[in-house]
């Protein structure tokens, strides 16, 4: 796309990019015939206005963010968040090309730097850290790293481009294990998926999507020496035509009742 078209007709062009991604919480409030959320006479118990906001976040933060969304809009009335959540590298594509969104969160600083000029300056909302998946019971015995290496074992790690697979590739190459994956996967829900489903033995997730399934797969524990920590960083998008609104999101996910919920998920502190 020309880098010459105004940031409204970018948010127009790319809104197809977006629309089946999105998923969307139920509204708290009601719409007007635009589809837009009709604030309320004083617009919400903290002062923010209104509005309906579109986050574009990390897959690793799916289940929290779902929780997260309902506890916002409870307490702003009148406001709707709706998400897409996809690998952080496709977010920042979606975001580079002008996908009309307010909120942007990736599993990395690097991926949020990629698009630095296109949001406001980010805030390190939590922290994360890798763990072996493999199946209920841990059926082939799998205590570290090392035995990923392995042959006859089927692994699944996250794509060398989605933050993920980073953190994984930069693991094993510090304890110089070599691991060939039977498939590299768009984002880290991926690779828990292969791994919930039988089709993979074991595989490199974030602790907190193993225990998003703790009742279908087992985590073995990485040492911190051995480990990498993944940092989420949340910041406004500039395109954003409610900016006002899109930055209070970002803050509330930095205050007591927001760090409750991601911690509460297994999420560390920033």
């Amino acid at each position: 796309m020309s880098l010459t078209l105004t940031p409204a007709r970018r948010r127009t062009a790319a809104a197809v990019l977006t629309a089946a991604l999105l998923v969307p919480l139920a509204a708290c409030g009601n719409s007007d015939d635009t589809g837009k959320a009709a604030p309320g006479p004083s617009g919400s118990a903290s002062g923010a206005p209104a509005a309906n906001l579109t986050v574009l976040a990390a897959a690793s933060l799916t289940d929290v963010f779902k929780t997260a969304g309902a506890a916002y809009e409870k307490s702003h009335p009148g406001t709707k968040l709706t998400f897409s959540f996809a690998g952080s590298q496709e977010l920042v594509a979606q975001v580079s090309q002008g996908s009309p969104a307010d909120v942007l969160v990736t599993a990395d600083t690097k991926s949020m730097d990629k698009v630095k000029a296109d949001t406001g300056t980010p805030a390190i909302i939590a922290k994360n850290r890798l763990v072996i998946a493999t199946g209920e019971g841990n059926p082939y015995k799998v205590d570290d790293l090392k035995d990923l290496a392995d042959t006859k074992l089927k692994v699944v790690l996250a794509a060398p481009e989605v933050p993920a697979g980073k953190y994984s590739t930069q693991i094993l190459d510090a304890q110089k294990v070599t691991v060939k994956p039977v498939s590299q996967e768009p984002n880290v829900r991926a690779v828990l998926s292969k791994v919930e489903l039988g089709e993979a033995d074991a595989g490199l997730v974030y602790k907190t999507d193993a225990a998003s399934a703790a009742d279908k797969v087992d985590a073995v524990e990485i040492p911190d020496d051995q480990n990498a920590i993944a940092k989420y960083p949340a910041a406004t998008i500039k395109d954003s035509e409610n900016a006002e609104a899109a930055a209070a999101f970002v803050a509330w996910l930095s205050s007591h009742e927001g760090q409750k919920i991601l911690q509460d998920a297994g999420f560390q502190k920033p």
